[in-house]
């Protein structure tokens, strides 16, 4: 439970009441408190790298990952940036245990990772891995809506260290991060297309590639590229949701092997996410092939694809591709084994790389084009049942580019590779291809009817561009800015033959709890006491009516206590304990009930010198207003000297 309380200045005021007498006042004020404390410093010396953020299984999950120097246990710490004081984690921080294990030799030290979990929509978080006594540098991440529509971004192959001149890959790279999430800075997630890398098991590479805090600020979705396959950097760097790492899901059929392999799938807001390692293709290497890879979607979407309004699935190995692997025999392989099995399956797009050129498909449809009609750039796109968009994805750091080709006579279907009837300089199956020689990412708007595709340009062919500026390929400046588009498509769903229905339904509000003195806050008159014999004064009166509110959805359980201080007339005092109360409930609601009667302590006790309940109701109780009142009991000792005193009463309303 959580204390709950404010203060206000006088008048007719809230949370906030004041009881006087002739010859005691009895005001009211409020509690407030603090959670924080300096945390516990250990030695460790861990040195912490790589941090990584990633997505997680659902959209109240996230993932960390990242290197440690020693073999030690570790772990996340997290908690509501609003809830740092001074940079400082507050005590009731969470902490998530960490798990991994030894990297391989050429990487050294160890990995680490975390799974988050019970994180709420719309929040701020700010998290730090390590230990007590050697942490990380704090870094935060902001959650948006658990539903409803929004934005993820698509990276095509960074691939650090492809141009020769790793540094000026990674600033390319840095580039492209800093340009899409400053005009996309709500963006829910991000994703790779794979290839990391240029050499699979070259840390200084993944140094650079890991370099940009926007891996910690924003969670990633990373696939396996064919350059980062040859090692366990990968897997050693970046821990996948719902991760299935079954021999037939590795090319050479060994996930114990120096090799990265395995799918995974996520679910974030009602989009099924489908991943697989496109480098195992054919069984004939160990692997169960690209027929394992079927039989592993066709097992997530007959498990989960009812929880979802869009399937998406990403690989590294572009099927419909532009320019140097357009032809490649493994790509024809799996141009023939994946398009009529997705088709049936009903995904509606397909995210790649590899080819380092930006395409987007036609609609295609067991492996041919959809509908025939359908025009080269057409800006609205209605696939029928079965229909499925490819998305190819161009370098997003700028470190390497590849040349279009040109289509061959070898049939516009199934494995072929010939011209488009429509546009001839084009391939069969491709609707739009482009390659600048400048950085871009493609920008997904998730809409509850369409999804909007758009390729964008985080560069020209000025510097950082590494490929371009190291003379490995000449860019013609088409004087786009930066930010401009290169292509935009919005696919529209097939609803069937009937009319679907929509409708989105807002989260009810949470609700809250609370309290305020019912009416004007005046001094509670206990009037003049009287004496008893001249064994004891007494005087006696009622509390200003507390008024409860609650309208929580989670129905959680709620107390009001009470506790008073000395009575003082300047420098002459008697105890608060000479106080008692007899709690009621002067209107029914919210589950409200009394607390027990509390005797003044002039014949023994602590009356309410301590805190004494005044109301409360139990878990579940109903929504509503209650309002609580109490009489009191004033007995003061015959020795006390005449006088006009005072007490505060302080009220403390808890609440889950």
């Amino acid at each position: 439970m959580n204390p709950r309380s404010s203060t206000q200045t006088a008048g007719p005021v809230r949370n906030r009441a004041a009881m006087s007498a002739a010859a005691a006042f009895l005001g009211l004020t409020v509690a407030l408190g603090s959670g924080l404390v300096a945390p516990a410093q250990a030695a460790e010396t861990s040195k912490l790298t790589g941090i990584v953020l990633g997505v997680g299984a659902n959209d109240s999950q996230r993932t960390v990952t990242w290197y440690s120097s020693n073999d030690t246990a570790q772990k996340v710490q997290l908690a509501p940036t609003a809830q740092l004081v001074g940079g400082e984690f507050p005590a009731e921080a969470t902490t998530f245990a960490a798990v991994g294990g030894a990297n391989v030799a050429s990487s050294g030290g160890f990995n680490r990772h975390a799974t988050l979990t019970g994180l709420k929509e719309n929040t701020q978080y700010s998290y730090r891995v390590g230990t007590e006594g050697n942490w990380s540098t704090a870094y935060s991440f902001k959650t948006q809506d658990f539903v409803g529509e929004y934005d993820f971004l698509f990276f095509g192959d960074p691939q650090i260290g492809s141009s020769g001149n790793t540094a000026k890959d990674q600033a390319g790279w840095q580039d492209t991060l800093d340009v899409a999430l400053r005009d996309n800075p709500n963006a829910d997630f991000l994703f790779s297309a794979g290839d990391q890398v240029e050499t699979a098991g070259t840390e200084s590479q993944w140094d650079a590639f890991l370099a940009p805090d926007q891996l910690r600020q924003y969670p990633w979705a990373l696939t396996v590229g064919n350059h980062d396959v040859g090692s366990k950097a990968y897997e050693q760097h970046y821990v996948a949701p719902n991760w299935d790492r079954s021999p037939e899901l590795y090319a050479n059929g060994n996930p114990n092997s120096n090799t990265s392999g395995g799918n995974y799938w996520f679910i974030h807001k009602g989009v099924l996410f489908i991943d697989i390692n496109s480098n195992s293709y054919q069984s004939s290497s160990g692997g169960g092939g690209d027929a394992a890879h079927i039989a592993y979607i066709t097992d997530v979407i007959n498990k989960h694809g009812s929880e979802a309004k869009w399937k998406v699935l990403s690989f590294h190995h572009s099927i419909y591709s532009p320019a140097a692997h357009a032809k490649d025999s493994d790509n024809k392989v799996r141009r023939v084994d994946f398009p009529t099995a997705l088709s049936k399956l009903g995904v509606d797009m397909v995210l790649q790389g590899h080819d380092h050129a930006y395409t987007r498909s036609y609609s295609i449809k067991d492996g041919q084009k959809e509908n025939p009609a359908e025009q080269p750039g057409a800006k609205n796109v209605f696939p029928g049942p079965g229909g499925v968009l490819y998305v190819t994805a161009n370098s997003a750091s700028g470190s390497k580019y590849y040349d279009i080709s040109k289509p061959d006579s070898s049939g516009t279907s199934g494995a072929g590779n010939g011209a488009d009837p429509l546009n001839p300089d084009n391939y069969w199956y491709n609707s739009v291809q482009s390659q600048e020689y400048v950085r871009s990412y493609v920008r997904v708007k998730v809409r509850n009817d369409r999804l909007v595709i758009e390729n964008l340009r985080s560069g020209t062919c000025a510097a950082p561009n590494a490929a371009v500026e190291l003379g490995k390929v000449k860019c013609a400046d088409t004087g786009q800015p930066v930010g401009s588009v290169v292509d935009d498509v919005t696919i529209h769903p097939y609803n069937g033959e009937g009319q679907k229905l929509q409708v989105n339904v807002p989260d009810a509000p949470a609700g809250e709890f609370g309290w305020t003195i019912d009416g004007y806050n005046g001094l509670v008159d206990l009037g003049t006491a009287k004496d008893h014999d001249g064994d004891y004064f007494q005087a006696s009166g009622k509390i200003n009516s507390i008024l409860v509110s609650d309208s929580r959805r989670s129905l959680a359980p709620w107390s009001i206590s009470a506790s008073v201080g000395d009575f003082k007339d300047a420098d002459k005092v008697f105890s608060g304990a000479f106080l008692g109360w007899t709690p009621n409930v002067l209107q029914e609601g919210a589950g409200a009930k009394a607390s027990g009667n509390v005797a003044s302590g002039y014949d023994g006790g602590a009356g309410l010198s301590v805190s004494r309940g005044l109301g409360w109701a139990d878990q579940g109780h109903p929504k509503g207003k209650a309002k609580l009142g109490a009489d009191l009991d004033l007995k003061i000792p015959g020795s006390v000297d005449k006088g006009a005193y005072r007490a505060t009463l302080t009220i403390t309303a808890l609440s889950s």
